[in-house]
């Protein structure tokens, strides 16, 4: 019993130093001090004569459970720490993962905005076209016309385009959108007078092109209109102008 007491107490010793046995350790700690009692109590009936290897091996035992304790709550502390960082680390990415998420829904929101005007006002696309829309004039359709009823109130509509890069770029989609009061699209004029231009082909670095159309309003919604309009629907989204149109 002594012998075994003081082999047990060793080896829990042994075990307990490293840091993730400390499971293992508080067993043959726990033995090392059963039996050293044993031995010991062997020892005060005369029975065993190894009264020091028993006492060791107690002594051992104890220290080897203490020491199991200790690293157990090492153990615990660094795996906390562990998980801690692991936890704030996710928090991290996530918040960083939401603030660049608001952000981007920020900057779209404020991109929507900024592509909704008033009449006169001037919109550049990333292409470098400065882009105004001036306010409605009223059309008078010559005696040939098309796309414009009786009782319709026709508006023309001037849009401006000015090439503020340093590379001609070109006009893709030269014709604008119009929507009445109610949404409704609003019909193109077409007369005889050739007061109507599209904008089509290049515009050179600093230079300006006009574009002037003529679009017909019902009589119950033509206080008001929208224009949109894009150089390229393909690449870049319209931009909207809006106002009375007298």
């Amino acid at each position: 019993m002594p012998i075994a007491a003081l082999v047990l107490g060793l080896v829990g010793i042994g075990l307990g130093l490293f840091v993730f046995l400390f499971w293992v350790s508080w067993l043959p700690a726990a033995l090392a001090v059963v039996f050293g009692g044993i031995g010991l109590s062997q020892v005060r009936r005369g029975r065993a004569t190894k009264k020091a290897m028993a006492l060791s091996g107690v002594i051992m035992g104890i220290f080897g459970l203490l020491l199991a304790v200790a690293t157990g709550v090492f153990t615990a502390v660094l795996v906390k720490g562990a998980v801690d960082d692991a936890r704030r680390e996710v928090k991290e990415v996530t918040d960083g993962a939401s603030a660049k998420a608001k952000a981007a829904e920020e900057s779209a929101a404020a991109a929507e905005k900024a592509r909704h005007l008033s009449f006169g006002q001037s919109y550049t696309f990333d292409n470098g076209l400065k882009v105004t829309v001036a306010k409605p004039e009223p059309f008078v359709p010559d005696a040939f016309v098309h796309g414009h009823a009786k009782g319709n109130k026709a508006v023309q509509v001037t849009v401006t385009v000015v090439n503020t890069g340093s590379k001609r770029v070109s006009v893709e989609t030269g014709l604008p959108d119009v929507n009445d009061a109610d949404g409704a699209s609003a019909e193109l004029v077409i007369d005889g007078s050739g007061r109507q231009k599209v904008l089509t082909g290049y515009v050179l670095p600093g230079k300006e092109a006009v574009g002037r159309y003529a679009f017909s309003l019902p009589p119950d919604a033509a206080d008001r209109m929208e224009v949109e309009f894009s150089p390229d629907a393909m690449r870049w989204e319209d931009a909207y102008w809006s106002g009375p149109t007298s």
